[in-house]
């Protein structure tokens, strides 16, 4: 049944939606790599200096924390949508197993659920 989805996509159409999902995990790539480039474990380094300073910069610090974890997480999903190709599953929605829709493809191209099942599940 994996050949069914993919074959509901033409080879052009896969193409793009591949070159878009490796386009995005390049880009997030990079730029976990500037962040772990810096060589240090937080983004701005904690000095004595006065409590609102400090309070800044645990900010400033939680804030790019929370970035990279969003950026892991975006590059797993990604990840996952890139290894549906191989498998050729990719255009499949996970939970009732019928095709995702091309233009939900183009806005989406890691989608996992078709637009009803994505409804369903927002309203759950």
């Amino acid at each position: 049944m994996p050949a069914l989805a993919m074959a509901a996509l033409d080879q052009g159409q896969l193409a793009q939606l591949r070159a878009t999902l490796e386009a995005r995990l390049a880009a997030l790539s990079g730029v976990a790599a500037v962040q772990t480039d810096g060589g240090h474990d937080l983004p701005v380094p904690e000095i004595e200096t006065s409590p609102a300073d400090k309070a800044t910069v645990r900010l400033l610090n939680d804030l790019a924390l929370e970035a990279a974890g969003h950026n892991a997480a975006q590059m797993q999903v990604l990840r996952h949508a890139l290894a549906k190709f191989e498998d050729g599953s990719y255009g499949l929605c996970e939970e009732c197993g019928n095709d995702i829709g091309y233009s939900r493809l183009q806005a989406r191209p890691e989608a996992r659920l078709c637009i009803g099942c994505q409804t369903r599940a927002e309203k759950r």
